[in-house]
């Protein structure tokens, strides 16, 4: 494959012409077929795959090799007989598909006994949140492997469109998950989130007006509750104000104004980012402390980090906790509570990106898209994603300088 390569007379030396859009790739030969792993999740309680049937009957048709574990999909109703029928090759173990394929295709970040699998020159593409994963880090550098984060891959109208529709989960998530645990069962108050005739609804404070706030408010609007969103971006207030016609309250975000939601909120939901970097903590301990006996916190953050100080990470076997009389839900993996929708609207996203990767090549695929180029954190030994280096006090070098 030879590439040719168009930069423009005036942009930064390294830079392509249109970056970010693309480059200019002239394919002179068909790249060889890749075969692309699909294990089966370990984090715990994580039941989401990666490669759907349909997905591995594409890539197959496009003479790609899909190597599948086991019972990967049991969990979100696909079977291994789905996977046969649809070309792929059912593997008896995970050391066999990290073994033998050219590029893994995971939803969650590796786990600790995953790390041995890890190999010079392997893709692999998943959600990583390194930010606050320093030795998932070192063990990708130091295995040169290219990690590509589905979470800091950008569109052409940079945006984040292989975060947002786990976003869209989770955000609807929290409510649920919320309302649950004000049960006095489970901790909480023991209040009915939209109230009924005759007694007030929960107060809902949800902190930033993303895809997991605008979700999250939507869910709690419907079951009728008082809800207060909290963002720095006036903009984003305004918009929010017109799309749920006034019904939502909006509050801009100062310290201020965060304790004085926070302390009448009777569920708390965290929903900042900023990408590829450890979320800041916007709602401290002490701020906690003057909530509410019974209330609860969900901090869908909390896979960068958390933007509540009192919030750490939680699985679905153990995910919730108290601070301070405070119910705390943590868990890291929120949308693998509900496989099935998780894994069909993350793959609606992600095979796009599964089929270019493997028809050009990483190198190639990497340098045709300015946004995919956006999701490689690690390259050939070298941190390349700026936020992480930051959050971890690393040196980085840009993909593109690399690739040159």
């Amino acid at each position: 494959m030879r590439y040719s390569l168009e930069f423009a007379p005036n942009s930064p030396r390294g830079f392509p012409a249109g970056c970010g859009s693309c480059f200019t790739i002239e394919q002179e030969v068909q790249r060889n077929q890749m075969i692309i792993g699909v294990p089966k999740e370990v984090k715990d309680h994580e039941s989401r795959v990666g490669i759907t049937p349909a997905g591995a009957k594409e890539l197959t048709a496009a003479g790609h090799k899909v190597l599948v574990e086991t019972h990967a999909g049991d969990l979100s109703a696909f079977t291994d007989d789905e996977y046969q029928a649809a070309g792929a090759e059912i593997a008896g173990n995970a050391a066999e598909v990290w073994g033998h394929a050219e590029m893994v295709v995971k939803v969650k970040e590796p786990v600790e006994k995953e790390y041995i699998f890890f190999r010079e020159g392997l893709v692999l593409f998943t959600y990583l949140h390194l930010a606050p994963l320093p030795v998932l880090t070192d063990q990708l550098l130091q295995k040169k492997v290219t990690g590509i984060a589905y979470e800091t891959i950008r569109d052409r109208h940079n945006t984040l469109p292989l975060l947002t529709p786990m976003s869209e989960v989770a955000g609807r998530m929290s409510v649920q998950v919320g309302a649950s645990y004000l049960e006095k069962e489970r901790g909480g108050r023991g209040l009915l989130l939209g109230g009924v005739p005759g007694v007030p609804p929960a107060n809902v404070c949800i902190i930033g007006g993303g895809i997991v706030g605008t979700n999250a408010a939507k869910i709690a609007l419907g079951m009728g509750a008082k809800v207060t969103l909290v963002d720095l971006n006036l903009n984003r207030l305004r918009e929010l104000d017109d799309i749920f016609n006034g019904r939502l309250y909006t509050l801009a975000s100062n310290t201020y104004n965060v304790a004085h939601a926070v302390r009448e909120a009777d569920l708390v939901i965290g929903g900042v980012l900023i990408p590829g970097a450890a979320a800041p903590k916007i709602v401290t301990r002490q701020m906690v402390s003057q909530m509410k006996k019974g209330a609860v916190i969900v901090d869908v953050a909390i896979d960068q980090g958390g933007c509540i100080e009192t919030a750490r990470p939680t699985t679905h076997s153990d995910p919730a906790y108290e601070v301070d009389g405070v119910v705390h839900y943590c868990v890291t993996n929120m949308p693998a509570a509900v496989p099935n929708t998780s894994t069909l609207a993350l793959t609606n996203a992600t095979f796009p990106y599964v089929m270019r990767l493997a028809r050009l090549g990483a190198k190639a695929a990497i340098l045709e898209d300015c946004g995919l180029s956006d999701g490689v954190n690690t390259y050939n030994g070298v941190l390349t994603c700026e936020p992480v280096a930051v959050s971890q006090n690393k040196d980085w070098k840009g993909i593109l300088t690399l690739l040159q």
